[in-house]
């Protein structure tokens, strides 16, 4: 691998909004998230696509008198738009709802140049129409768990109503290198974070049992200083699949963090219970670390790692620390089993014992395969991809996604072999159809704000972009999906895990029509690089 050239500069509409203030627009916004604590109710509407026309038009349907409210603008929206203003696209008769305002009714949504220019009663008028008849109109959805957009699994990703991938558990890349891989090269915004685990390896030459030399730290610590400020955003760390990963390591990067005011974001060490090295143990090493240097921190896949068969204790741990003053967050997918490849570390060691689980409980991601203790050894001299089927408690994803501050994160993205888990087509609808519809374990609005507002807050301090998306909003990006909650649903397995979601109409990202009645336009590569600043 080899450090490019940074890409070019964004595109000169994008710097006069950075001018305006995205600073000003998350304060004005950071105090407005409602509390999202109690499951609510669920109804909605039934009903299908709309279509686009590319004639002038005006909305004519009355709407109830809750419409007579909207979500209220970003702090640099500007004046509202006269009545004889055309905009260039209006989505009409959607239900809006605006997870950080806690918005929810009946208005039209008019967009000018990849900008919310307006949220109000029908009669707005229009170069081009979305009918959203029955269906809710959203910010696009924030994976902020996922990886590189390889040009083949970014699509199911926006198929799954996702317009933000963030690679938060780490690119295995520089980040000059990185950005221009898919500058213009993918339909959604993409960005990510330093990846300690792969670049401890990559530059160090170290084997993940392996510690580093005080010379490597210092040597470590501005290399993750110098692709910062090329456009990451903050740490990923990994100590459960690079064990030597040690005190002294962990703290040389979070002082890069600590003076640039990143974020750490942890697969943690452990994810059991069961001494030696449990859950706990694996929590407070992030807590220590937060507490010792004061950066933000990040907990990734909580179910999986750190939070298996004992949530209800690690998330009062948490939440204890967040008490005391520390800035503690997580995320979770809505499934009841992890995958990851056989010849990692997490099949060290008595993994039967560790997890519950048993060679015949390993499934082959995109086959029907189930291991055998004769096959294991084949699949880890391959290295394959294996879901280990029940190995997380349906009662401990249920308790995450109830838990306010931990948010949606798929930990995946297809793959052309399709060895992988369903997880990397189907995170952001499984919660809307399974989790919300089906179950009612989250109410909509609640279940919206975990995968837009919360994790664009999450990111915004790094990545001033984000300011900007996650909100449904006069002034916000136009990046917006169209679904019907009725309908919308997974369809990902792991043998089919590359098996687009239904239920979506609609993807705009930047104001580009990605999808439209629920067909993909490939050709529709807008998607921006966020940068960190």
């Amino acid at each position: 691998m080899t450090r490019r050239p940074p890409p070019p500069p964004a595109h000169p509409r994008r710097q006069v909004l950075v001018a305006l203030g995205f600073g000003a627009a998350a304060a004005a916004l950071g105090s407005r998230l409602p509390e999202l604590e109690t499951p609510g109710d669920t109804d909605a509407s039934a009903g299908g696509a709309g279509t686009d026309s590319s004639t002038e038009t005006t909305t004519t349907t009355t709407p109830p008198e809750a419409a007579l409210t909207a979500p209220p603008a970003m702090a640099d929206a500007g004046p509202e738009l006269g009545p004889d203003h055309v905009f260039d696209l209006v989505i009409a008769n959607g239900r809006v709802i605006d997870p950080a305002s806690g918005f929810d009714g009946p208005l039209d949504v008019g967009i000018d140049g990849g900008i919310i220019t307006a949220i109000a009663p029908p009669g707005l008028k229009a170069r081009e129409l979305i009918d959203a008849s029955n269906q809710v109109v959203a910010p696009g959805f924030i994976d902020i768990l996922s990886y590189e957009p390889n040009p083949f699994g970014i699509w199911f990703k926006a198929a799954d109503g996702v317009t933000t991938n963030l690679a938060m558990h780490g690119v295995n890349n520089y980040a000059n290198a990185f950005f221009n891989d898919f500058e213009g090269k993918t339909p959604i915004h993409f960005g990510g974070a330093f990846h300690q685990h792969f670049l401890r390896g990559e530059d160090l030459g170290l084997k993940p049992e392996e510690s580093p030399t005080a010379e490597m730290l210092t040597e470590f610590a501005q290399l993750a200083r110098f692709n910062i400020g090329n456009g990451f955003a903050g740490v990923a760390f990994s100590p459960e699949y690079s064990p030597g990963t040690n005190l002294a390591e962990l703290d040389a990067l979070a002082t890069v963090l600590a003076e640039l005011g990143h974020t750490a974001f942890f697969h943690v060490r452990y994810s059991d219970p069961d001494p030696p090295g449990t859950s706990f143990e694996a929590i407070d090493e992030v807590i220590a670390l937060a507490e010792r240097t004061g950066i933000p921190a990040h907990i990734e896949h909580i179910a999986s790692t750190g939070g298996t068969f004992v949530m209800a204790d690690t998330i009062a741990r948490i939440e204890a620390a967040r008490a005391s003053g520390l800035d503690i967050t997580a995320d979770v997918y809505p499934y009841d089993f992890w995958a990851t490849t056989v010849a990692s570390y997490r099949f060290a060691g008595d993994w039967q014992g560790r997890y519950r689980i048993s060679y015949e409980d390993l499934q082959i991601g995109g086959t029907s395969e189930r291991l055998t203790e004769t096959t294991f050894e084949s699949a880890k001299d391959e290295n394959k991809l294996v879901a280990a089927l029940g190995s997380i408690p349906e009662e401990d994803v249920q308790l995450a996604l109830k838990t306010p501050w931990i948010f949606i994160g798929s930990d995946a993205i297809a793959e052309e072999s399709q060895n992988n888990h369903p997880r990397a087509s189907g995170t952001f609808s499984r919660v809307l159809g399974r989790y919300v519809r089906e179950l009612g374990v989250l109410d909509l609005t609640t279940a919206l704000a975990k995968m837009t507002i919360q994790p664009a807050q999450r990111i915004e301090a790094m990545i001033p972009a984000m300011a900007r998306k996650g909100r449904l909003q006069r002034g916000a990006d136009a990046d917006i999906v169209v679904f019907d909650p009725n309908t919308i649903a997974d369809r990902a397995t792991v043998e089919k895990p590359a098996s687009r979601s239904v239920g979506i109409s609609h993807l705009l990202v930047d104001g580009h029509k990605v999808m439209v009645d629920g067909e993909l336009d490939r050709t529709q590569l807008v998607g921006r690089a966020l940068r960190s600043s």
